[in-house]
């Protein structure tokens, strides 16, 4: 039986476990990255563990999240991060360099390897045929420390692609904006996507990395494309010809489910506020009057992309009523841009153009003003992920928020009466590593942590009764942003769980800090969640910070794969209602009792909910692999990997 593209980078890494659905694997693991606003939790983790140096063929540093200094914090952990990598032997992507992931695929990235990254958008990766997987800091400091990676191995989705594109006015975004309207934003979860047919010869890796990094926004473990000629293109533009290998599916591979896609029929697509997957076409909406555009980030901010959206402004002026703002992906991009005159044209358009890194997708700056619409090339649109609560982001292709930004509108771009440029790929990128510091051999180098680095809480091993308050009932679809806010006034203390979870739920219940901090000295809490609980960003900090609160357990309909995974990294047990129709059985305020859990984490897992309130009882399980098990009983990842280390 032949093997899909998956099967075979597995099959060369494997190191435990039969790659078969549903079965614990583990793997060997070729490079980690890192980002700031989780970093500097993962290495101050990692220095937890007491290892000395990464064990890592490759780990990577970035800086590119929290890049506004408006007081000493971010530049405080900017020193912890350079002096951390210098210290355990890790690349340094200095601030400005670029957003991890498109620097990561222009410079390292590379066809058969598997990555690990502390950012949901990691499968950016798979545009050049690399298994990149999105993980928790935590989970990414246990591989640097030398442990395989171990997961429930998903189902293998094929997307069978033909045709091509309508260019330059129909673009990657139009492709998996159409998925997640189709798929949902549940659609992926326990899935990889796997992109193959004859329409992939239609596509750029840049291209075909847009739609793995929105792959993400499917809650798909992660996506990959084949590795060919397109793919030998980019790596001998990038200076890396020897690093690729022809990587394909075999003829008679098999797949759990097969999705046909016409590359032909695809039109201009845009999701409306506030799901990604509420997507429409753009001709339902023309017409419809923007107050700011936002272009680039890491799913929208390629060369093509960035030359193709000067090609829509040259010689025009930005609507007198729009703020357009424009961040290249990366300091590759951005100075062949200026070395090629087109920031000239983009500023003299009225861009505003800021530097290469995340920004306004974050909240870190250009939040929009109250009430307005937002039309950006961005991977979510989160209610309040933008820096104001009332706010309407729209996600569109750069093409569709160009063409807005001059006509103050929503405009089909077929009917925008606009010559577009067809932009290729350059045959040659400009190479200039001059941002990145290689690893130090160095041993005695001193990590610098300011006064508001404190070190990582610690859990203790599981105990077998959890008598605790409802403190928070929520529905559905539940995002990472909601449980710990990004932003500029929150992710400064990434490195200070103390006063970063002070915001722990806050823009849903602003008094939940101070009931969990009260429930706490009580037996702790426990939150209810309905479908999808924990959607979003990798930040493992939506679970340290409630482990912090003193959370014990999350009951829910079902859960995110990473949040579900950091939740068992920090000792927060994710239970799933047997019965759905008994999430109407609980109230906030209501106090559960749960018993057994010891046996029942080791045996059956199954659990009876006793609510103490109302005098009623329910069932409730978990499905924990193995190695979660052990995880949870250890009291999380950061234990159980020390006690291995000693071992």
């Amino acid at each position: 039986m032949g093997k899909n593209i998956v099967e075979k980078i597995l099959e060369n890494h494997l190191v435990s476990g039969v790659i078969k659905e549903g079965n614990l694997i583990g793997v060997r693991v070729d490079q980690v990255y890192t980002q700031d606003a989780t970093g500097t939790m993962t290495w101050l983790e990692f220095e937890a563990i007491g290892i000395d140096r990464v064990r890592v063929p490759l780990a990577v540093s970035y800086v590119d999240h929290n890049m506004l200094q408006s007081n000493f914090m971010n530049a405080d952990d900017h020193l912890f991060l350079r002096t951390a990598a210098a210290r355990f032997g890790a690349y340094f992507s200095r601030p400005g360099n670029g957003i991890c992931h498109q620097v990561h695929l222009e410079r390292f990235a590379a066809p058969g390897l598997i990555a690990l990254g502390t950012d949901s958008h990691t499968p950016t990766g798979g545009g050049i045929g690399m298994l990149s997987i999105g993980v928790g800091g935590l989970e990414a400091a246990s591989v640097m420390a030398g442990m395989p990676f171990e997961f429930t191995m998903p189902k293998v989705v094929r997307i069978n692609l033909f045709g091509k594109l309508r260019r330059p006015y129909v673009t990657a975004m139009d492709v998996i904006l159409t998925l997640l309207r189709m798929l949902t934003v549940k659609g992926g979860v326990g899935k990889i996507f796997e992109y193959g047919g004859e329409g992939v010869k239609d596509l750029s890796v840049t291209e075909r990395a847009t739609i793995t990094n929105m792959g993400a926004e499917l809650g798909a473990t992660t996506s990959i494309f084949p590795s060919d000629e397109n793919t030998l293109r980019f790596l001998r533009a990038q200076g890396r010809h020897h690093q690729w290998i022809p990587l394909e599916a075999d003829d008679d591979a098999e797949y759990s489910e097969i999705i046909e896609l016409d590359l032909s029929e695809i039109e201009p697509m845009i999701a409306q506020p506030h799901s990604p997957d509420n997507v429409v076409p753009v001709k339902e909406l023309k017409g419809t009057k923007i107050h700011q555009v936002c272009i680039g980030s890491c799913t929208n901010s390629s060369y093509k992309m960035m030359k193709t959206v000067s090609s829509i402004l040259k010689s025009k002026t930005v609507h007198e009523e729009v703020t357009l703002f424009i961040n290249p992906g990366s300091k590759q991009v951005y100075e062949m841009l200026a070395r090629e005159g087109d920031i000239e044209t983009l500023i003299s358009a009225g861009a505003r153009i800021l530097e290469s890194a995340c920004g306004p997708c974050i909240g870190m700056g250009g939040a929009p003003g109250s009430g307005q619409i937002s039309i950006r090339s961005y991977n979510r649109n989160f209610k309040g992920r933008s820096g104001t609560k009332d706010a309407f982001v729209y996600l569109a292709s750069p093409v569709v928020c160009a063409i807005a930004s001059i006509k103050g509108e929503i405009v089909d771009p077929f009917e925008a009466g606009i010559d577009i440029e067809e932009v290729k790929e350059p045959e040659t990128f400009y190479i200039n590593d001059n941002m990145i510091i290689p690893p130090k051999k160095e041993r005695n180098i001193k990590i610098i942590k300011g006064p508001n680095i404190k070190e990582v809480p610690i859990k203790e091993p599981l105990e077998d009764t959890i008598e605790a308050e409802v403190l928070l009932k929520l529905g559905d679809n539940i995002t990472t942003d909601d449980i710990l806010p990004a932003g500029s006034q929150v992710l400064p203390y990434r490195s200070n769980i103390p006063e970063i979870s002070k915001f722990t739920f806050k823009n849903i219940d602003e008094t939940f800090y101070d009931r969990a901090i009260n429930a706490k000295s009580k037996g702790g809490g426990v939150i209810i969640g309905g479908e999808n609980y924990g959607q979003g960003s990798s930040r493992e900090h939506a679970a340290i910070a409630p482990m912090y609160l003193g959370i014990k357990a999350v009951i829910a309909k079902s859960f995110a794969r990473i949040h579900r995974a950091n939740l068992i990294n920090f000792g927060i047990l994710p239970l799933i209602f047997e019965n759905p129709d008994h999430y109407e059985q609980l109230s906030q305020g209501h106090i559960i009792k749960i018993t057994n859990l010891i046996d029942a984490v080791k045996g059956n897992q199954r659990y009876m909910v006793f609510n103490l309130s109302n005098n009623t009882s329910f069932e409730v399980y978990s499905n924990l692999n193995e190695k979660e098990r052990e995880l949870v009983l250890s009291g999380g990842l950061l234990p159980y990997v020390r006690r291995k280390v000693i071992e």
